[in-house]
């Protein structure tokens, strides 16, 4: 433990490193991938999954096993590779197979993590869901997030409706996607009308389909209410109401498909495969007055496009009927309703059994453990082979849809799961409307390209920016979040306005509350001179600092701040969650884990230590380090109960974390308040050498105990070994 002189020094650094770390921006302004399939002019490419008897993946296959066909003619497969979903070799891989890999360029290190995890989606269809559909949805999200999420995992929870809002963005955050999904809750969207006998979506359905029985039953019903009318008008009067009912019902499934198409096609920017979990109760495929099968078809191409498999889950899980106690339905003695509804259920899974199956995913139906089905999606899509071949010359400027078929030559034990298919270019979703006037769209300046970056729903890579949030509790002003940028120094151009030796960056910023809402802004002009020794916001290596202090209330926030360098015109983003507890409140809470990094003298297994004499330290900004370095550590506990004597006894606990096993585990050690003069916030300082540490990402789990109170708190934070 570091004694209280040298306890007293470092915290007194780190509270000043979070008012100006380097030279702080001014003060704030307020202003009002790669794709996994791509048609390139070289290679069209696709992955391709092989399973057992069992359901389990098939190593071992090469090029040879594998027969691919293109609208059912045989093409030579020109790249062939494996690839595990989520590791750092992905995204490079995925560039070979393109031919867009440079060999005389190396990557960019500083921004591609060691161990990147899977990107998952919950799209949430609450547009067709009952009460009973988003409890089971609340409990096989909740379980991923408790149970299946892995270290490096990002994920994100949305909804047809736009009810989870600002939350439902990719986050490796628990407590966002926690937030996110106690805002899931059905949506009592009618899908009928208010006439007697009630007819459903499903029987507006079979009467456009010509059903005899579901028509005449209504049709008889008519005559019963006006006996005067014919029965040819009262046939068109059903057949108008069936008609009315089906244009209400397509109009909520195209808002399902929409948001499902949005998603898929934005996650085209994120590196690697893509799962998105469509969780739905069901809803009619009506290709006859409604564009869903054809929205349906560009999901699918642009699923292939974008690298997404989506798997569909049926959260009404294991029904016999769609008819219950509660449902409003028709009387109907004869059984001829009973007979022509038969097919309901599967009617309703059509668009999401398409779904599933052509992007190379699985429908999982008829079970109320969805559970299993996730977990088994998540093992069978972290493998896959990927091939990759030469389109026909010409075929890129068609609008064609191109079938894919792969099949295994030898093995018929086997079973392949493959995408179906895709557009060679994506066809207009507005192809069949009279395209209306539009004034020219006015060029971007570098403000608002800058500014649009920022807001963007996923971050822009041009530019490798870290950022890293923060925040501690202070008593004159309470808490204050600390937003900490570094620019790599190697990717900032020279030659400004025709000077050399000079560069510009412009900065923005911007932070919001779980809601949505705009806290504050910043924006800012840098200029940099080259070949200077380090100035107040830059380092030896002359990577730009720049820290912007905002005093905010407890809550939920994220925080996006974007650099563009204006020379090369490069757009770099970065996006921060941090969840600030109320420190007011009296309860036991701890500051965020604050990181620095000191060299290392010697040789050292891994084991967290004080340091007494360390030299100053100031935290870093990446949090990525050498593995011949210390990492170094400051937390602050806030309100721990204080005896007769005023006297605290809170004990502390430091674990490091990789994949979900503990590597480094401390005992619990008393926190010596020292000299510090407020006891209800008391520093605690240590280190780990990493010497002993392989290379990867890692958590760092501090968690103090008040043996007074009886009570604990948590808080943890991501770092790199190099």
């Amino acid at each position: 433990m570091i004694k209280s002189r040298s306890l007293i020094r470092v915290t007194a650094i780190i509270v000043s490193w979070l008012l100006a770390y380097a030279a702080p921006v001014s003060s704030q302004t307020p202003t009002n991938q790669e794709e996994v399939v791509r048609v390139y002019t070289e290679l069209v490419q696709t992955d391709v999954m092989v399973f057992d008897k069992r359901g389990e993946f098939v190593n071992g296959l090469t090029r040879e096993n594998f027969e691919l066909k293109i609208d059912g003619k045989p093409r030579p497969i020109e790249f062939f590779e494996r690839i595990t979903a989520g590791s750092v070799n992905e995204e490079v891989q995925l560039a070979a197979a393109r031919g867009t890999l440079n060999p005389n360029k190396p990557l960019a290190t500083a921004a591609t993590p060691l161990d990147r995890g899977r990107t998952i989606f919950f799209y949430v269809d609450d547009i067709h869901m009952d009460q009973s559909g988003a409890s089971l949805t609340r409990k096989l999200i909740n379980n991923y997030i408790e149970k299946e999420m892995n270290q490096n995992d990002e994920a994100a929870v949305t909804s047809a409706s736009g009810q989870v809002g600002f939350l439902g963005q990719l986050t490796d955050n628990r407590t966002v996607l926690r937030a996110a999904l106690e805002r899931i809750k059905p949506k009592s969207f009618s899908r009928s009308d208010l006439q007697r006998p009630p007819m459903t979506e499903y029987q507006a359905f079979m009467i456009s389909r010509f059903d005899r029985d579901t028509t005449d039953y209504f049709v008889e019903a008519v005559l019963r209410e006006i006996p005067m009318m014919t029965p040819d008008s009262a046939q068109e009067l059903v057949r108008s109401r069936a008609q009315s009912i089906l244009m209400q019902a397509g109009n909520f499934a195209r808002i399902t498909l929409a948001g499902l198409e949005g998603l898929v096609k934005s996650s085209a920017r994120l590196p690697g495969r893509k799962i998105v979990f469509f969780v739905s109760n069901g809803f009619l495929l009506d290709n006859r007055n409604t564009d869903s099968l054809e929205r349906v078809q560009r999901i699918i191409s642009s699923a292939a496009r974008s690298g997404v498999v989506i798997y569909s889950m049926d959260a009404r899980g294991l029904v016999a009927s769609l008819v219950d106690a509660s449902s409003d339905v028709a009387f109907d003695p004869s059984g001829r309703l009973d007979r022509a509804g038969r097919g309901e259920l599967f009617a309703t899974q059509d668009a999401m059994n398409a779904l599933a199956r052509d992007t190379a995913g699985r429908p999982i139906f008829n079970t109320n453990a969805l559970e299993p089905g996730l977990k088994k999606a998540l093992v069978e899509s972290s493998t896959y082979y990927l091939l990759a071949w030469k389109p026909e010359p010409g075929s890129q400027s068609s609008n064609r849809f191109r079938k894919i078929e792969v099949n295994l030559i030898g093995k018929p034990d086997l079973s392949v799961r493959v995408r179906k298919g895709f557009f060679d270019v994506d066809p207009d979703p507005v192809a069949n409307q009279k395209k209306k006037k539009t004034t020219p769209e006015q060029p971007k300046t570098t403000h608002t390209e800058l500014r649009d970056a920022v807001v963007d729903i996923h971050p822009a890579r041009g530019i490798p920016i870290a950022l890293s949030v923060a925040y501690v509790n202070t008593a004159e002003k309470g808490e204050l979040l600390s937003s900490s940028v570094q620019i790599p120094g190697e990717f900032v151009t020279y030659g400004a306005d025709s000077d050399k030796s000079k560069a510009i960056v412009d900065l923005a910023g911007v932070i919001y509350d779980s809601n949505g809402k705009v806290i504050s802004r910043l924006t800012e002009r840098v200029s940099v001179m080259a070949n200077a020794p380090p100035a107040a916001t830059s380092d030896a290596n002359h990577n730009l600092n720049f820290n912007f202090p905002t005093y905010v209330t407890p809550g939920l926030y994220q925080v996006r701040v974007g650099a563009r360098d204006l020379v090369s015109g490069k757009v770099g983003t970065a996006h921060g969650w941090i969840d600030i507890p109320n420190a007011s409140s009296g309860e036991l809470v701890l500051s965020s884990v604050l990181l620095g990094e000191r060299e290392n003298k010697g040789a050292e297994t891994a084991s967290i230590k004080g340091d007494e004499s360390g030299p100053i330290v100031n935290l870093n900004v990446t949090r990525r380090f050498n593995r011949d370095s210390y990492l170094r550590m400051l937390v602050f506990v806030y309100n721990a109960m204080q005896n007769a004597t005023t006297k605290t006894d809170a004990a502390i606990q430091v674990q490091v974390v990789r994949d979900g096993q503990p590597v480094v585990t401390t005992a619990q050690r008393r926190i010596d308040p020292g000299g510090t003069t407020d006891p209800k916030r008391l520093p605690y300082a240590a280190e780990v050498p990493l010497s002993g540490l392989p290379p990867g990402r890692y958590l760092i789990n501090v968690t103090v105990f008040d043996r007074l109170a009886k009570k604990s708190a948590t808080q943890q934070a991501r770092f790199e070994v190099l």
